[in-house]
């Protein structure tokens, strides 16, 4: 059987990391707080590594969830010292495409492999091993790896060359900002008309207007409740990469630009560490 190392045990990589666990392809851990990796180590019974260079060492493929461009480039570096010929990096962050390409071409100087392979379905979705996962690089490399990521997701696509993972992405965040603007400014909207927002909720989800995000935040939000289920300061820095991205080849994504308003102003307001539906608290009534 593979074995496997895992970086990075955030709210994300460490349900992902349990899940590896459970299905035996888990052998060594490391994370940037030590002490976090060390106790999950001693839970699941595997090796806390010492670097990202010795856990490289002892494992056949390195899984990597961290948050920035320049964190993934920090990590690939410091592996790189223990990758062998035909180890094999997956990196689940979410990062440019541009960052993605950079990592790989780094990797193939050890004559290892590298997969971009963002992934879609929030902390629900690491915990239950459910995830979608946009995977960019060798297909060949993908097949080798697809029994250890089928214990962290259901659904796995080859998008394309290194990139293209990412490039999935950045559609997914653009249309979960959509969402998040539309959901949250209807129901803003039908709270001032004075309706039952629950009996709303459970009718148009049902209908064409149903959707994921209103059928699982459409309750708490309602409630006043935004327990992360993807952090709001996240989501921000991963729409400033979308735009990053359309720069580069010369289009512009209007909504995604004035949800970063609107974001930027529950930053300033502290409530970059809320879920995403937070963004409800601009738009409902005045209490």
């Amino acid at each position: 059987m593979m074995k496997a190392g895992f970086i990075g045990l955030g709210g994300m990589g460490e349900p992902m990391a349990r899940n590896m666990a459970k299905a035996g392809f888990l052998a060594a851990l490391w994370n940037r707080t030590r002490q976090r990796a060390v106790r999950l180590a001693q839970q699941l019974e595997v090796e806390c590594a010492e670097s990202p260079a010795q856990l490289a060492e002892r494992v056949d493929v390195v899984l990597t969830c961290v948050s920035a461009d320049a964190d993934v480039l920090e990590v690939v570096r410091a592996l790189l010292p223990g990758l062998h010929q035909g180890s094999l990096i997956v990196d689940m962050s979410t990062v440019s495409s541009e960052t993605a390409r950079q990592a790989a071409d780094l990797v193939r100087q050890k004559g290892a492999e590298f997969l971009d392979a963002p992934v879609s379905g929030g902390v629900e979705g690491a915990r239950n091993g459910t995830l979608a996962m946009m995977v960019g690089g060798d297909e060949a490399a993908l097949e080798k790896v697809r029994p250890v990521l089928a214990a962290m997701s259901s659904r796995i696509v080859h998008m394309g060359v290194v990139g293209a993972g990412q490039g999935a992405k950045a559609i997914n965040q653009i249309m979960c900002a959509g969402i998040n603007e539309a959901v949250t400014e209807a129901l803003a909207f039908g709270a001032r008309l004075g309706l039952d927002l629950t009996k709303v909720i459970d009718v148009i989800s049902a209908g064409a207007a149903g959707n994921w995000f209103l059928e699982r935040r459409g309750m708490s939000l309602l409630q006043g409740l935004f327990e992360p289920g993807f952090k709001l300061a996240l989501h921000h820095k991963d729409l400033k990469i979308a735009l990053d991205m359309a720069a580069r080849i010369g289009t512009r994504l209007p909504l995604t630009e004035a949800t970063l308003r609107d974001y930027e102003e529950l930053l300033r307001q502290g409530y970059g560490d809320e879920d995403i539906s937070a963004l409800y608290r601009l738009k409902r009534p005045a209490e």
